[in-house]
């Protein structure tokens, strides 16, 4: 692995003395913000981890390697490829055999953080059980990553674009822990509450470690799914947010959009339907979710 995968050395010293480290992916950068409030959102989420004592590790794939951690002419860099592939755990190795730039979505993080000794990964929203999936088998690689890396995920929620029943379905169905931070709703990514009950309830980083360290004496293997709900006074509401999901989901279809194209469409079309409400909650998704894996990662080391 030292051939393929590079540590930044912040990143490496903070792992080798025990220190909090949160990894981050990098498809939100590249796939789910216009340029440059991705660059400035990135920037802006490291700065939240380390004010929260934690070291941030945005993960990518660049000049043949796994780069653990960017600096900042990198992450610069990568906020202004225009053709960086999304790569997941499918095609991730073609993208090192290549030499291409490679945004990284939730599996690929989740697959390389674990590499890299990492336990703890914050991100906007997972992947998920796509609407017509009976139809089409579109189900998000991210859910089977969760059975396989043993990593923690602070997130919103899945997507909302997406089937979200089905979705925790298939999480239960693979023995994924499905747990909402201080409420009994399970959140849907801009929307705290979507009408879900939440399979499990924590209330604090410190439940949310011992957690962790029970799965570890049980030697239960696969990751962990933290949702965290986005915090009030930024969601868009359930009721507001569904029809324009609807929209949004009409179009892509009447446009053929399909695969791995499906959720920049979607997530771009309802920014303008909401005319720029959801780009602006989801960065302050993104900066809670980082914020509060940076206590738990806190509290896991403590």
């Amino acid at each position: 692995m030292s051939e393929i995968l590079e540590i930044a050395p912040e990143v490496g010293a903070a792992l080798a003395a025990g220190q909090p480290v949160v990894a981050l992916e990098s498809t939100i950068i590249t796939h789910g913000m216009p340029w440059p409030d991705n660059l400035a959102m990135a920037r802006q989420v490291e700065a939240d981890i380390r004010a929260q004592g934690a070291v941030p590790a945005t993960i990518a794939v660049m000049g043949g390697r796994i780069k653990i951690g960017l600096e900042d002419a990198a992450l610069e860099a990568l906020a202004q490829t225009p053709d960086a592939l999304k790569v997941s755990r499918a095609d991730i190795a073609a993208c090192l055999a290549s030499g291409r730039t490679g945004a990284t979505t939730v599996a690929a993080t989740m697959l390389c953080a674990a590499q890299a000794g990492i336990e703890v990964f914050a991100t906007g929203g997972i992947g998920g059980v796509h609407q017509g999936a009976e139809d089409s088998f579109d189900i998000s690689a991210d859910l089977q990553e969760f059975a396989i890396s043993p990593v923690m995920v602070v997130c919103a929620g899945a997507k909302a674009i997406l089937d979200l029943p089905k979705t925790l379905e298939v999480l239960e169905t693979l023995g994924v822990p499905v747990v909402t931070l201080g409420q009994d709703a399970f959140p849907g990514f801009w929307s705290r509450d979507v009408g879900l009950a939440s399979p499990l309830r924590l209330d604090s980083a410190e439940e949310v470690a011992g957690l962790m360290a029970a799965r570890a004496a049980l030697g239960q293997s696969g990751g962990v799914l933290i949702a965290n709900p986005i915090p009030a006074e930024a969601e868009i509401p359930h009721e507001v947010l569904a029809p324009i999901i609807a929209q949004a989901q009409q179009e892509a279809d009447a446009q053929g959009v399909r695969g791995k194209a499906v959720t920049p469409y979607l997530l771009a079309r309802i920014k303008e339907l909401t005319q720029g409400q959801s780009l602006a909650s989801n960065i302050a998704l993104v900066r809670h979710n980082a914020c509060v894996a940076a206590q738990i990662a806190q509290a896991i080391v403590a």
